[in-house]
């Protein structure tokens, strides 16, 4: 058992006023939800009681065995061996999870873990959809769990026939569409380990990520369609393929019109899955590895340096997507997930472990605003989702146009909103109260790719605060520290994590010695886990609000201020679309400069108007600190992929680093957008173009 670090009495400053509360929890949320049937099986089985959520929480990091055993048993994983203890080894790096457990993924994904919903023996019959495929590139694909279940086994048997076994790598080049997760699960049943690609990134990006692992079999597309727009991809893939010299198979995907063209020496997809005719398929087998054992490999956003190829486990994945989809999504047997994303994000793992529960997922592949922004809420309206994620962008995009989507559409199936991948500000709570009303959990957290969760977010037994996240997650020891290490309250610190959680990683790819791994979360604090956000928990209300990444923190004068607390008021304004600050430090002492990005919306000029009423609304929202010594407008503010701004390579670039090294070009979510960055860094006399 690990005891959490006592608090220590620190100076702080005066605390804020409360948030707004914005939701209580429902009064049958203790009667309904899968959390009350995990409460009720604590109350018969251990003898546990708890009276909140907070006491629930507290007890889940200071007795890690008895929580993380109880999750374990509560879901009925399926476990050839059984464990012969929960944690073995409570260091920090180094733990030990479920020693003796012998498991498969694939297996559990596939016939679902023993207890899928509160009441016992509620699974789903094969015949119900688990994967609804919504495509711009071509017409909508189903399958049942029965025609998952057979297509994995088929495609189980071609990668067997290809040379793939325990160990070997597999890589996808592909869309969120069904065959993605047919190639994950094969892969994983045989003990292989997969890692995912979108095709909309560029050949450098995808080769900085796949020439880590020596892939044996490629499964790709050679083009997509986003919105109306075609995007061929065979000249990129041809150049993937050379720059992979460990590659032996490439098995194309037929997607839409896009076909395997004129590529030489490729199979496929549909040669592989070809089954005997009016044969049975066999049932596919699965091989058994240890918790630990590598089940796939997800790379980190590549903007501050090379992609990280973070290595997790069949267990980790097992542990701590069943306590997150059941314990805080509230997802049960027989409902659907939908929530937009691309292979590329953790989003895409979270929504693949929906099958664990036995629901369904629906993959929607392609520009989720087209043709406009109604665009997720018709197909929320017709597919009925149990739990709709969309993005933080999203959201203030559609309070800005004055979308009232619960009035327009019926999306009365939602009982969870949930939204991540970037700050929101406290405007967009707001809408989604007044929109959703009380009913509906809006779910926003933070976590990140390296551990394949959420730190801190909220659930059916927990507040919504208006502009913060509601607490804890269970079982996660996390905090906000000083330079010292002492826990901070009601100030901001450093985003930690004290204790061990079974979804942090195996390792880094290739990192023999683990000295990477210790480097990129244990040097700052040693035997604590550093994610590198700026935190604070709040002392009333147990919410908190992350204001950006620590290397981002804006150190005007020495005072720090968080970037988040720009967007806050920048975006809520009906003239900017979207923003960035960066701060360039002065190395004589001075306060340096603070530049401000943004794009502006149609219609929008900036003007001296403008800038005089952004500033002053800057100076009277914030404080004068926080008015910007210059202000660029840019045609979109530079983005990876999955959302995140990339506020670390602005940075590095105006000081001088050549962009190609600053973040990978490739994974742009708008090729160009940092072009602006660059002519700016020139204008310094600074040498961001290389």
């Amino acid at each position: 058992m690990i005891q959490s670090r006592p608090a220590v009495t620190l100076p702080q400053p005066v605390p804020s006023p409360a948030p707004d509360l914005l939701r209580e929890p429902a009064p049958d949320a203790l009667e309904r939800t899968f959390l009350a049937g995990y409460l009720r099986w604590l109350r018969q089985r251990r003898r546990l009681d708890f009276s909140s959520y907070e006491e629930l929480q507290a007890w889940s990091v200071r007795d890690l065995e008895g929580f993380w055993g109880s999750v374990w048993e509560y879901f009925e994983v399926r476990d050839k061996t059984g464990y012969t203890r929960v944690l073995a080894e409570p260091t920090l790096p180094g733990s030990r999870w479920f020693a003796g457990s012998t498991v498969n993924y694939a297996e559990n994904a596939l016939l679902g873990v023993g207890r899928v919903s509160p009441q016992d023996g509620a699974g789903r019959p094969d015949t119900d959809v688990a994967i609804v495929g919504v495509s711009q590139t071509r017409d909508r694909v189903e399958l049942t769990f029965a025609q998952l279940r057979d297509k994995v086994a088929l495609l189980q048997q071609a990668l067997r026939r290809l040379g793939v076994g325990k160990g070997d790598r597999v890589a996808g080049y592909l869309p969120n569409a069904p065959e993605a997760v047919v190639a994950f699960l094969a892969t994983a049943s045989l003990g292989a380990i997969w890692a995912g690609c979108a095709p909309e990134f560029g050949p450098r990006a995808v080769i900085d990520r796949f020439a880590q692992l020596e892939p044996k079999v490629l499964f790709a597309v050679t083009g997509y369609r986003y919105g109306d727009k075609p995007v061929p991809r065979a000249a990129e893939l041809e150049e993937i393929r050379a720059a992979l010299p460990t590659l032996e198979h490439t098995v194309v995907v037929n997607y839409g019109p896009f076909g395997s063209g004129a590529l030489d020496d490729v199979v496929r997809w549909a040669d592989l899955l070809e089954a005997a005719p009016e044969q049975p398929v066999a049932p596919p087998e699965f091989e058994p590895v240890d918790f630990a054992h590598p089940l796939c490999i997800l790379f980190s956003s590549g903007t501050s340096g090379k992609p990280k190829a973070i290595i997790h486990s069949h267990g980790g994945f097992l542990a701590e997507h069943l306590k997150n989809h059941a314990l805080s999504w509230d997802l049960q047997a027989g409902d659907t997930m939908m929530w937009s994303t691309t292979t590329a994000w953790m989003v895409w793992n979270s929504l693949v472990s929906a099958l664990l529960l036995r629901a369904t997922i629906v993959m929607v592949d392609g520009n989720p605003l087209y043709p406009d922004l109604h665009a997720q809420w018709r197909l929320a309206e017709e597919l009925r989702p149990s739990l709709l994620g969309v993005s933080p962008g999203y959201i203030m995009a559609c309070q800005t146009d004055g979308l009232e989507p619960a009035k327009a559409y019926d999306l009365g199936s939602i009982r969870t909103l949930g939204a991540s991948g970037s700050p929101l500000p406290e405007a967009g709570y707001r809408w989604v109260r007044q929109n959703f009303g009380p009913e509906v959990v809006f779910n926003i957290g933070s976590g990140g790719t390296d551990v394949c969760t959420a730190f801190v977010q909220s659930g059916p037994w927990q507040r919504d605060w208006a502009g913060e996240m509601s607490g804890k997650c269970l079982g996660v020891d996390v905090a906000a520290v000083d330079e010292l290490g002492r826990e901070v309250v009601d100030g901001f610190g450093e985003l930690v994590v004290r204790a061990p959680m079974p979804s942090m990683p195996v390792g880094f790819w290739a990192d023999t010695d683990g000295s990477r791994y210790r480097a990129a979360y244990f040097e700052e604090y040693p035997g604590i886990w550093w994610h590198g956000d700026r935190i604070r928990f709040r002392s009333d209300t147990g919410s908190c609000i992350i204001t950006g990444r620590s290397d981002a923190t804006l150190n005007r004068g020495g005072v720090r201020l968080g970037t988040a607390e720009y967007y806050n008021v920048l975006e809520a304004r009906p003239d900017i679309a979207d923003s960035l600050v960066v701060h360039l430090e002065d190395p004589d002492g001075g306060n340096g400069e603070l530049i401000l990005f943004v794009s502006l919306r149609p219609g929008s000029t900036l003007d001296a108007g403008l800038r005089r009423s952004i500033n002053d609304d800057l100076r009277r929202q914030l404080s004068p600190r926080h008015v910007p010594d210059r202000i660029v407008e840019v045609a979109a503010v530079p983005r990876n992929r999955t959302g995140k701004k990339l506020e670390i390579p602005v940075k590095r670039i105006l000081n001088g680093m050549p962009a190609e090294q600053a973040t990978s070009l490739d994974s742009l979510a708008v090729p160009g957008s940092l072009d602006p960055v660059i002519r700016l860094a020139r204008e310094l006399g600074r040498h961001g173009g290389g």
